[in-house]
């Protein structure tokens, strides 16, 4: 065999060897073509455009559903909660965290087909729609995670906005843990793509998931769904060393709402 011939199968080999690793990690994934490629750039766009790191590691369920819930800076803020959640206490699975998304943006072309890989949930401003919230309440009893931003849009403030009650009614509902997520110094700016290639460093802070036990036989009225929000959104602004403003105005607020408007705002 001649230098040439054995150089080429040597090139041939590391080939054959990189794409089984490829495939690999694809099936152990467990995750869809179009979503296990998301995540791969997300592996590599994130660290490197963001400087991503976190006060510890992924607390979410390796199996069970769960409500996220996290204050709202930025729209790169998804891919923020999204990085690392399969490095939790044990080794496990990748899992997609479907969240609440404006319709206006689902619908783009190119947006429309992330959306999708990442199981989002298009939601309408006008809140007419009930399917939104159906659907969320449905994945997250059987398992899914699910993750909200109850402020209704992106706060550039320090103190959270008022939380929609509609966190309230899907945890309720689902019976589900929640796991609050302080997200700090996500990159902001008037510019909605701007933030995707603006390079700094962010901070994800997990909380401890809140038990909502003691509420799940209470009557659902709006009192008590504005209550279990409050002490939400609380717990979300102790985690960050915020404060909590509940009079601060909301522009745009996305929402799904029924006829009694106690089901989600959802996230932007």
């Amino acid at each position: 065999m001649t230098p040439d011939s054995s150089a080429r199968l040597v090139l041939l080999s590391y080939l054959a060897i990189g794409v089984g690793i490829v495939v690999w990690q694809f099936r152990r994934s467990g995750l869809g073509l179009s979503t296990w490629f998301l995540w791969v750039v997300e592996r590599l766009y994130v660290p490197f455009m963001f400087h991503w790191r976190a006060n510890r590691r992924c607390p979410f369920p390796g199996e069970e559903g769960a409500l996220i819930l996290a204050n709202h800076r930025s729209p790169v803020d998804p891919l923020l909660i999204w990085m690392n959640n399969h490095l939790g206490e044990r080794p496990r699975r990748c899992r997609v965290t479907g969240f609440l998304m404006a319709r206006e943006y689902y619908d783009i072309p190119g947006l429309t087909w992330v959306g999708r890989a990442m199981q989002c949930i298009p939601v309408c401003r006008e809140g007419k729609d009930m399917r939104p919230a159906r659907e969320a309440l449905e994945r997250l009893k059987r398992g899914d995670l699910i993750g909200v931003f109850p402020e209704g849009g992106i706060n550039e403030e320090t103190a959270l906005r008022e939380g929609d009650t509609g966190i309230a009614w899907l945890a309720l509902h689902a019976q589900v843990p929640v796991f609050p997520v302080f997200l700090r110094d996500s990159p902001t700016s008037e510019n909605m793509v701007k933030p995707f290639y603006t390079r700094c460093r962010v901070k994800v802070v997990y909380g401890e998931p809140i038990d909502l036990s003691a509420y799940y036989d209470q009557k659902r009225t709006r009192t008590l769904l504005r209550e279990v929000t409050d002490l939400l959104m609380r717990r979300l602004a102790e985690l960050g060393g915020v404060s909590y403003a509940p009079d601060l105005p909301v522009a745009g607020r996305v929402n799904t709402t029924d006829p009694s408007h106690d089901v989600p705002r959802a996230t932007g």
